[in-house]
């Protein structure tokens, strides 16, 4: 059973910004911390900060050696059992982070060349480093130090979801400004009896990002084969073309990717480690997809049709508003992942005097919206949801464009059912454009169609045409600029 079914949820992973884990045993995946980073998000750099303070003080306990104030940091960690990731097959765990005891861990680290080199700067480091330290004991390490962002997190999915809560210890959480741990009572859904706390799927990943074999194929492999090269080596070959090229296989050979080997390939290299981790983004390290989740987790894939029809069957007008405002959610939620995820629903803004229906963050990794927030400051999109049975006009364009700023962004998002006169509309839009006051993409029910059909050939074509997707929004940003 998943969270999904345990709590009657009327909706399942598709359509679902949390992933919908198994509720009496995990599944494999992991939080990784450089997938946090590259997000560049509100909620990710709050997790951020929480990884940056508590990794610095490791690293000024272990170089010189403080062994006390490890035991403190590291000491009281168990291997979490509130998010259902990772490799364990049953929800009762309790043991070590990644079953590695805090004892062996500190003795790890402190072992760790990379350490007392000074290679180690960030906690997904360790795992491309340290002997013993992988991607499962790396996310059960960030799950305890981000866990007051995923408190929150979970509170706020709860409370629109329409999961129940109740008041419970929190486990360990991390303070930065006490630089130390400490154990609240807060309010979080539980599973018989046990604490659970939900994941952003856009921070989940199969294999670390931070890939320790990718390095050596990208940048380690180039500066090794300059080395053979300059010293005549046997495994260099002479091409045609009169340019020499080293046997890759019998390269890996000599040469292994070892974590041992990976210090000392950048010691030896220097600015390689740097320019690697410089070179992953959103781009190179994107979210994992909804046909990833689906052959990862064992769930479905979108119904586009299904979502399409459940909000068209909505009557317009007043009474049926709600039902549209969540209608339209669970169908650009699926629609618009991964490009858009973290979804916040009803976000206050101006201290709580202001509120927007839904904001997406903006984590395209190629396409219309990675063209939007590279070009046109987006790096949030709001959305307004408008029942109406008439037109909507001037008021309407006015309240979302008083959304804009330039820490938000100025782009958004209106869906509303039927636009009578959508050539004015559409012209209003872009006189709001024109004079500055941000770009307004309108959408009815007849343009989710077509975004439906597109979604749908993209997926039937196995992704071939995965950068002009969403055209009927690159044609409306460019109908505003024109």
């Amino acid at each position: 059973m998943r969270v999904s079914e345990y709590f009657g949820l009327d909706r399942n992973q598709p359509a679902l910004d949390f992933l919908d884990v198994y509720v009496d045993r995990d599944v494999p995946l992991f939080i990784d911390p450089r997938a946090i980073r590259i997000q560049e998000t509100e909620w990710s750099k709050s997790c951020e900060a929480l990884l940056q303070s508590f990794f610095t003080e490791v690293l000024l306990a272990l170089v010189p050696t403080n062994y006390s104030r490890l035991t403190e940091l590291l000491g009281e960690l168990k291997e979490p059992n509130e998010t259902h990731l990772g490799y364990s097959k049953t929800a009762g765990r309790g043991r070590g982070l990644g079953g590695v005891d805090a004892e062996n861990l500190i003795q790890r680290l402190m072992e760790s060349p990379a350490a007392q080199s000074g290679l180690l700067s960030d906690l997904e480091d360790s795992a491309l480093f340290v002997e013993g330290i992988d991607l499962d004991i790396m996310s059960d390490m960030t799950t305890h130090i981000i866990r007051g962002a995923l408190i929150g997190y979970t509170q706020r999915a709860c409370s629109y979801y329409a999961i129940p809560m109740e008041l419970q210890k929190s486990g360990p959480v991390w303070s930065p400004d006490a630089l130390e741990w400490h154990e609240d009572q807060v309010e979080l859904p539980s599973i018989d009896g046990e604490r659970l706390l939900l994941v952003p799927r856009s921070i989940a990943r199969k294999i670390p990002v931070l890939d320790r074999k990718k390095f050596y194929r990208r940048l380690v492999t180039e500066h090794l084969m300059d080395k053979e090269k300059d010293s005549a080596s046997k495994l260099v070959q002479l091409l045609k073309s009169g340019d020499q090229e080293a046997y890759r296989k019998e390269l890996a050979m000599k040469y292994p990717a070892s974590k041992l080997a990976i210090i000392e390939y950048s010691t030896e290299f220097e600015g390689a480690l740097s320019k690697y981790k410089e070179s992953l983004n959103k781009t190179s390290s994107p979210p994992l997809s909804h046909e990833n989740l689906a052959r990862e987790l064992d769930v479905p894939t979108p119904d586009y049709d299904q979502l399409l029809s459940d909000l068209r069957r909505v009557p317009a007008g007043n009474a049926g508003a709600t039902l549209y405002h969540r209608a339209a959610e669970k169908l650009l939620t699926a629609l618009f992942y991964p490009h858009l995820a973290n979804v916040q629903l009803e976000k206050e803004i101006h201290e709580g005097r202001k509120r927007i229906d839904i904001c997406y963050d903006n984590l395209s990794p190629y396409g219309t919206f990675f063209w939007l927030t590279t070009n046109y400051h987006a790096p949030v999109v709001p959305v307004e949801c408008k029942n109406y049975a008439r037109d909507i006009e001037n008021p309407e364009l006015d309240q979302i464009s008083s959304r804009f700023s330039d820490r938000r962004g100025w782009v958004g998002m209106i869906v509303c059912r039927r636009l009578m006169k959508k050539d004015l509309f559409l012209k209003r839009c872009r006189d709001t454009a024109h004079d500055g006051r941000g770009y307004i993409l309108a959408f009815d029910d007849e343009d989710l169609v077509e975004m439906v059909k597109e979604r749908k050939i993209a997926v039937s074509e196995s992704n071939k045409n995965r950068r002009a997707l969403f055209k009927l929004v690159r044609e409306r940003l460019d109908f505003l600029i024109s």
